[in-house]
This record gives C-alpha cells, structure tokens and sequence, in this order.
C-alpha cells in the first residue's frame, strides 16, 4: 500500500506541479508560482549535515552563472536545518534566482514524491517537468544535471514555436472623448498610493510596498459617469468576452483610473489577481488604455515568454485572473488606464461571504453595487 501511495504521488515528465509557498532558510517567503516564466530547478537535497548531499550542493552551485532572474531560478529544497556554517553561506548567496527552501515537515518533499530518495526536477516556463533526475542516475546526478542546464533555450524558445498568451485585445471599447475626460479628471482631482491585497493570518489586507508596484488610482464616485463607463463596457466588450472565453459576465469590481508616472517609475511586479479571499471572485481581468503618449508599461505574461502587449487608446486588453503577469516600469510620460475585474452571480455570493476574511476597517463588499445589468427600479 506504502508502494502505490507514493507511485500516484510520484510526478512524471510532462506533469504540472503542484504550487508551495514556504520560508526559506533565512526566514523570508517564498511562493513557486511567482517564478513560472522562466526554467525552474527544484533540487530536493535531502539535509546538508550528509557529505552526499553537500557535495551535490557544491556541484550544482559550479553552475552558478547559469542561474539568473530572466532564465533559470534554482530552489534547493532542505528537510533540516543547516549548519551554521552552512547556513551563512547560503544566505550569502540567495537572491532572485537562488532560492533555498525550508522543508523541515517533510511537506513539500512529500507532495513531489521526492521524500524517499534525493532528486532533481526540473521545470519549463509553465511548470511542467521535462526531467527527473535521481542521485542514483546512471550517468551520474550532477554531471546529467549540467549537461541539461546548458543546454536550456532562452525561454521564449521553450516550446519550439513562438507562443501567445490567451489574452484578447478588443479595440474601440470607450469612446475617445471619455477616455480624455478620464485623463482630465485625474489630472485634476489627484490619485492615491495604490496597493495590493495580500494574506496576512488568515484575514486580506492592503499592503503598499514600492518594490512591487508603483501606481496611484482615482475612485470614480459620480453615478452618472459610472453608468457611462459600464453602458460602454457592456455593449462593446462584453459579447467579445462571451464570444471567445464562453463566460457570461454579469458584475464588475472598480471603477479606478490608474495611472503609472515614471517620475515615480510605476510597475508592477509578477502576480495574480485572484489568490486571496478579497480577490478570488475575480474571473477575467480588463485594462483599458486612456492615452498613448509613453513608453515602456506594457504587460507581459511571463508563463508565455516575454513578448509584451499593449491595447489601443480605447481598447481593452482581457485575461484570466489566475494567469500570471506584470507591468513594466514606464520609462517616459504617464499611462492611465481603467482597470477592472469582470465576474459573475456565483462570484459575487462568494465576495459577499468573503466579507469575513477581510482585515477589520476594510471596505467591504456591498452586494448590487457592482452590477453590469442593473435592476429595473419597482
């Protein structure tokens, strides 16, 4: 019976990995599905107190100019705490692309089915293994290992063809004259520092944190305006939306005009828009470009390679919440841009239960608010 667990929990090549978030040695925070995009090496190396496994460290570490933030990202997976000494170095020497993971309950080597014996996987852009390589390798772990490395394309060459992402351009969805009068307003009224929802003990927060975006946003209060925007949206991309993603949007989150200064060098950095309980109601995404005069913020989606996508004035760029991406930072000028969330009844049930989870003195979520087909008044 022990066998058959662990063949079913075994994964093989072509195999989608399950998604961890962990402390690393150091005590920082760790969550694979951020480095997906580029080649991951996930070596389980078992506890550095054993002269195997310190050896297969120092063989992989050789290789150390091949591990870079836009190629390769390297986690070494520890069931035990190392020795001092060997924990300053590798404190010394984790970084972006050098990650060393606490696995001390044995949790995450056991849902890789790599528990029983010390190995190697190796990840392509969508976190999937396209190789498996046990210490007991006839050709030897580490010299197998490094032969793969350098061999590894760039990674917008991974699948042998060039790829796209499944994101749907729709052009000409607000009209020219709104789009100015948004930019207008912004100028006008200011916007403010624009954080990200994030999970803290069990309860969704608001956290500003410059390193990973830079943007500030403008509430849109005034009904009427509202209604403009939703009427535009609703005639223009929503058939387009059903159309080629076969999803029925019925409610909308935000009406907030962003805006990304490069005098403040606005980005965002890799992420999700669905991963927490003040978020995961949210389907499809929606950026709509007010302006055109800048260079640089365009989004990338970083499982699919590096090309980057850029709406038209008007037009509306839609994606799945759950794919990840990230604005690049502007370089010169301003964008703006409406930025919101498309989803649907169930959704919406599920925001208004979520409403518990949220920090205390977070907005909450009032139920009717954010409907795209309002109710005829009685």
């Amino acid at each position: 019976m022990l066998s058959e667990s662990r063949e079913l929990t075994r994964i093989r090549l072509g195999d989608p990995v399950p998604p961890f978030e962990a402390r690393t040695v150091t005590g920082a925070s760790v969550a694979l599905h951020v480095d997906a995009g580029r080649w991951v090496v996930l070596a389980f190396l078992g506890s550095l107190a054993e002269p195997r496994a310190a050896r297969e460290l120092a063989e992989i570490l050789s290789e150390a100019p091949l591990f870079t933030e836009d190629h390769v990202v390297f986690y070494g997976v520890l069931s035990a705490p190392p020795p001092p000494e060997a924990l300053q170095r590798l404190a010394a020497i984790s970084g972006p692309a050098m990650v060393f993971v606490a696995d001390y309950d044995g949790r995450i080597g056991a849902s890789y089915g790599a528990d029983a014996a010390p190995r190697t996987l190796v990840l392509d852009p969508l976190q999937r293994v396209i190789a498996d390589i046990g210490w007991d390798h006839p050709s030897g772990h580490a010299a197998t290992l490094r032969g793969l490395l350098r061999d590894l394309p760039p990674v917008d060459h991974s699948a042998g063809v060039p790829l796209w992402a499944p994101a749907l351009i729709v052009p000409r969805v607000l009209d020219f004259d709104l789009c100015d009068f948004l930019v207008r307003l912004y100028e006008a009224m200011g916007g403010e520092d624009s954080g990200f929802l994030l999970d803290r003990n069990g309860r969704t927060a608001t956290v500003v944190d410059h390193r990973l975006k830079s943007r500030r946003d403008l509430l849109i209060v005034d009904p009427q305006l509202r209604n403009t925007m939703r009427e535009q949206i609703v005639r223009r991309l929503l058939p387009a939306v059903e159309r080629f993603f076969g999803f029925t949007a019925t409610r909308m989150d935000r009406y907030l005009v962003s805006c990304y200064d490069a005098a403040e060098r606005g980005h965002f950095f890799r992420h999700r828009d669905n991963l927490n309980a003040g978020a995961v109601h949210r389907r499809f995404a929606v950026s709509i470009n007010l302006n055109r005069d800048y260079e640089g913020c365009d989004l990338i989606f970083s499982e699919f390679g590096r090309r980057t996508y850029r709406p038209p004035v008007g037009g509306a760029v839609v994606f799945s919440c759950g794919m990840l991406h990230e604005v690049t930072p502007i370089t010169r000028g301003k964008r703006y841009a409406f930025v919101p969330f498309l989803y649907g009844e169930s959704e919406a049930a599920q925001r208004e239960r979520n409403n518990a989870l949220l920090q205390e003195g977070s907005a909450l979520y009032a139920e009717g608010s954010d409907r795209l087909y309002p109710l005829a008044e009685k």
